[in-house]
């Protein structure tokens, strides 16, 4: 693999603080930030708005075949683009949180995403971040980072991002939404959530956002000096 800059990869369950921490990184190094978690999230929504009733249906194929997802850096934030349409806030609603696991273990629809989110990534300069970027997106990542929080720190993060948009939610439901989730994820068949074997812990649970940026980006700069980048 040819290039200049490096691939950072960040792994970790839901709620763990990956995707603002990604963004953080991105921005404080010039880098592309790649939410693949938002990539999924965008198929499962056209997935539910198809009306389908079973995630397992050969249907699940066509539609993948004929989407287009996009990722545009907007200012300080990333919107995401079903198909030529802004679906950056309709992805975060309960029910694609709810369905996103499900669809994200089908076999096609994870192919499909790793093929586009390696053809993004492979020129280097890019801060992936998602449940499979350092096993088998890129498992040759020049960084790797695996985020971790407990369960109380993340439901209480996930609590706060629901009440800014006016959704009212239990902690306890969302805490057990979490373990569940964490569940499918890691037992699913294709590209379960796991460390990868090289890749540096990061518990973030009574980290601020800026420590955990700094933290990455301090990592990133001392591997770029030594790689000569």
């Amino acid at each position: 693999m040819s290039k200049d800059k490096l691939i950072i990869a960040i792994d970790g369950p839901a709620a763990s603080g990956k995707s603002t921490t990604a963004k953080g990184v991105a921005r404080k190094l010039g880098y592309l930030h790649i939410d693949t978690g938002a990539m999924y999230r965008a198929i499962t929504l056209k997935i539910l708005r198809s009306g389908l009733q079973e995630f397992y249906s050969k249907r699940i194929t066509s539609i993948v075949d004929s989407t287009r997802i996009e990722l545009v850096p907007a200012n300080s934030s990333l919107k995401v683009i079903l198909d030529g349409v802004d679906v950056t806030e309709e992805i975060r609603s309960p029910e694609v949180t709810a369905a996103v696991s499900s669809v994200s273990a089908i076999r096609d629809v994870r192919q499909a995403m790793v093929n586009e989110q390696r053809r993004m990534g492979r020129e280097g300069g890019v801060v992936l971040e998602g449940r499979d970027i350092g096993t088998v997106v890129f498992p040759d990542a020049d960084l790797k980072i695996y985020m971790i929080a407990s369960i109380e720190a993340r439901a209480q993060r996930r609590k706060h991002e629901l009440d800014a948009k006016g959704l009212e939610t239990d902690l306890n439901e969302l805490q057990d939404e979490i373990r569940r989730r964490d569940e499918k994820d890691s037992s699913r068949d294709e590209s379960p959530l796991r460390k990868a074997d090289d890749a540096i812990e990061l518990d973030t649970s009574d980290l601020t956002i800026e420590e955990q940026v700094e933290f990455i980006v301090s990592k990133a700069k001392t591997l770029s000096g030594a790689k000569g980048f």
